[in-house]
């Protein structure tokens, strides 16, 4: 029987992934249902077995890609890591966008079957609070599609609900009236790659950033396109906007129907189509919960304490 080794880049981070005593070291070993030996930087196991070598380089490339990421409970990293990983048999869940310098992995089995629905259906909705990563992993797969040219543009779209102030009455020109609604968006974007390069893709028409108002009227063809904040559309707003979905396009929609901004007795356009839509197959759906925020763990106990007051 052969040997597959790994060499893992310095002794701090051999010593994370094996934990205390190698605590997280028996965790991989019951994963894998074979012992998992360490020489200095070295982790490796004895098998012919092409899919248990995969399944071994995989889960330690994630727990060194989540440590690296800044993970501080290593624990706590290669739970998740081996839950998400046994949930989905073991196939290889994660999101690889050219010119990133790392790939995006899913840290909770929702976030994984999530990908997977990013990754298979044409529409998708998600529903979750806030730092749970509907946003995030729907602008890291759009711009998948688009840079491995699968899809020629990146739309990205979301309501503008004014809150006291009417846009008009704001400073600048239209683009600066708008930048505190779609900032998030071009911060999730500049998180997965350069700056740069999202203002190269913006300059040549690839990536649009818009108000829903300006999807009123076209059709877009080749496209993946992405609705943030959609507990903010109305109903007529919302059947609008999944109208405009054109041949070959894909489109991500996401929202937290808890933080509906609208006025009172407006039903909520994302919360009304889903219940309109749920029963047709070529859609997905997914509800991201507290259980599913990695923004930071006292945002995981805010969202929480707030679900067990309803």
């Amino acid at each position: 029987m052969n040997e597959f080794t790994i060499t893992v880049p310095d002794n701090d981070l051999i010593a994370c992934i094996c934990g205390t005593n190698d605590s997280n070291l028996r965790l991989i070993e019951d994963n894998l249902e074979i012992p998992v030996f360490t020489r200095g930087n070295e982790l490796s196991i004895e098998t012919d077995d092409d899919q248990l070598r995969q399944r071994f380089q995989y889960i330690i490339d994630r727990i060194i890609d989540e440590i690296n990421e800044g993970g501080k409970n290593s624990e706590d990293i290669v739970v998740s890591v081996l839950n998400t990983h046994k949930r989905l048999n073991a196939e290889e869940i994660s999101i690889s966008v050219p010119g990133s310098i790392k790939k995006i992995y899913p840290r909770t089995q929702n976030q994984a079957e999530y990908i997977n629905l990013l990754q298979t259906k044409d529409m998708v909705f998600c529903t979750g609070s806030a730092g749970s990563g509907k946003t995030f992993l729907a602008v890291a797969e759009a711009l998948r599609l688009v840079l491995f040219h699968k899809k020629n543009k990146l739309i990205i779209t979301r309501p503008v609900v004014e809150a006291g102030e009417s846009l008009g009455f704001l400073p600048g020109d239209l683009e600066q009236k708008i930048d505190p609604y779609l900032r998030p968006l071009r911060d999730a974007m500049e998180s997965i790659i350069t700056p740069e390069a999202v203002r190269k893709l913006s300059d040549s028409g690839i990536i649009e950033v818009a108000p829903l108002a300006y999807m009123r009227g076209r059709t877009l063809n080749n496209s993946v396109i992405i609705l943030d904040e959609a507990q903010n559309t109305t109903c007529s707003q919302m059947k609008m906007f999944l109208t405009r979905m054109g041949e070959n396009s894909k489109v991500f929609v996401t929202g937290d129907p808890t933080q509906v901004d609208l006025p009172k007795r407006t039903q909520s356009g994302l919360v009304h189509s889903i219940s309109v839509l749920y029963k047709i197959d070529d859609i997905g759906f997914m509800e991201l919960t507290a259980d599913d925020v990695v923004r930071n763990k006292l945002v995981k106990k805010i969202v929480r304490a707030y679900e067990n007051e309803k």
